[in-house]
């Protein structure tokens, strides 16, 4: 294989994983109070919804979530009581507590459930 096809199939291979596809998070609020939700990036400083806003959810109501993501990114999610941020699940409001069942992949048109319980 010439230098030239290594390059270009590597530079296909690259574009290819970083193609920005739709996903969707279906969030179900089973609590008494409000909760506040981020989406974390895993793979790149990426916040979702960003620009310092959260998605809330108002108690015992669930909305869905729909975000453009990488094919294959790891996408993790942090909630929290409005107002109360020590009362939290996933990775928090700082993305910085550790969870073995709070990550996801991006799929195209594909939908992940989160159940935020009491």
């Amino acid at each position: 294989m010439t230098l030239f096809r290594t390059v270009a199939l590597a530079a296909l291979v690259f574009a290819t994983s970083a193609e920005a596809t739709d996903m969707a998070f279906f969030v179900k609020n089973m609590r008494k109070e409000a909760v506040a939700i981020e989406l974390f990036s895993r793979d790149r400083e990426t916040v979702w919804p960003g620009n310092d806003k959260v998605f809330l959810i108002d108690p015992s109501s669930q909305k869905s979530v729909p975000i453009s993501c990488n094919q294959g990114e790891r996408i993790c999610y942090g909630a929290w009581v409005n107002g109360n941020d020590k009362i939290s699940a996933g990775v928090g409001p700082d993305n910085d507590q550790p969870c073995d069942s709070c990550c996801f992949t991006c799929v195209e048109h594909s939908t992940e459930t989160i159940d935020l319980v009491p």
